[in-house]
């Protein structure tokens, strides 16, 4: 069986795998926990997908009952006073007790069980593709990598990427994502370098080197020393950079005058829980370097730098508020 197919059958047994633990939340029924036994002993493979998202349903759990108490039942409400991003983060701590309502909202869990290579939350990993071209993947990214002899293909099935490679014609290196093919074109020297991060309905590409073209969008090239908006088949220019787009491949976040509220978000995909904000303090702004390698430290230094206070309900639920 190729390596394609296998992570096929794969993926359908992990599916199958949270079907089963879904459907025994819902009814503990002894009946249905011994067709679930007999599903996982017909097969070693149905066996070690059990194995994965039972262990991932355990981490979930015990990352829920670290909250405060009452958290639970105002998960939903405090998710409609957040960017989509940290409501699908607090959505999926409540796998243990959303079941298909947590799977239908946020497939963020299950995308590492099914990909090739995948980052863990705060992680940074760099990968050799062969002949000089190398991938880095930032916090919670999962991707798949098909490299053949006609095409190097990078599957980007979550999170943030950042490719540096040779362009090639007879060999090209594309990217697929959720909004579209992205593929490197050379610029004066054949060394194209570009990243691309998934957001809510777009992608975000930036481009350091080179060029790269996109799928659907005729004549367009994005141009080395741009950053752009990728959605519905057309591509514009991001008015205004308050980030370094690049800066989280030497572990730094760097800001120029960034409302506090949009650099909250962004710290929050470098750690486990819920970091959040009182209104009151969204609009404060702040410039500077921070490192990501300690997400508490840097929000001490930020309590420094701005009127705020940190407040830590517990190691995984933290409040910033007015000073």
């Amino acid at each position: 069986m190729s390596d394609l197919a296998n992570k096929d059958a794969e993926a359908i047994r992990v599916k199958q795998a949270i079907g089963w633990l879904i459907r025994l939340q819902q009814n503990d029924a002894p009946a249905l926990r011994r067709q679930c036994e007999q599903w996982r002993r017909a097969d070693p493979g149905h066996e070690r997908a059990w194995q994965r998202v039972s262990g991932m349903h355990a981490e979930l759990s015990q990352d829920l009952r670290a909250l405060p108490v009452g958290t639970v039942n105002t998960l939903e409400n405090s998710a409609l006073r957040l960017q989509r991003r940290q409501a699908l983060k607090l959505l999926s701590l409540t796998a243990v007790a959303g079941g298909s309502a947590w799977l239908a909202k946020d497939l963020s869990v299950i995308q590492p069980l099914l990909a090739d290579q995948a980052t863990a939350v705060g992680e940074h990993r760099r990968l050799a593709l062969g002949n000089g071209d190398e991938l880095d993947l930032n916090t919670a990214t999962a991707v798949d990598v098909r490299l053949g002899a006609r095409q190097r293909l990078i599957v980007l099935r979550q999170g943030e990427l950042f490719v540096n490679c040779t362009a090639d014609s007879l060999r090209p290196l594309r990217v697929s994502t959720p909004h579209g093919l992205f593929e490197a074109k050379a610029g004066a020297e054949p060394v194209t370098r570009f990243g691309l991060r998934i957001r809510d309905g777009c992608m975000s590409l930036n481009v350091e080197k080179g060029k790269v073209a996109v799928a659907g969008i005729p004549v367009f090239q994005a141009t080395a020393g741009n950053h752009y908006r990728v959605a519905d088949g057309s591509a514009s220019l991001y008015e205004r950079a308050d980030m370094d787009p690049s800066a989280w491949r030497e572990g730094l976040i760097v800001t120029r005058d960034m409302r506090l509220e949009d650099f909250l978000d962004e710290v929050g995909r470098y750690r486990h829980g819920h970091l959040g904000y009182t209104r009151s303090v969204a609009d404060l702004r702040l410039s500077g370097v921070f490192r990501l390698d300690d997400t508490d430290e840097l929000l001490r230094v930020v309590a420094q730098t701005l009127p705020i206070r940190v407040q830590y309900m517990t190691r995984w639920w933290v409040q910033v508020k007015a000073a």
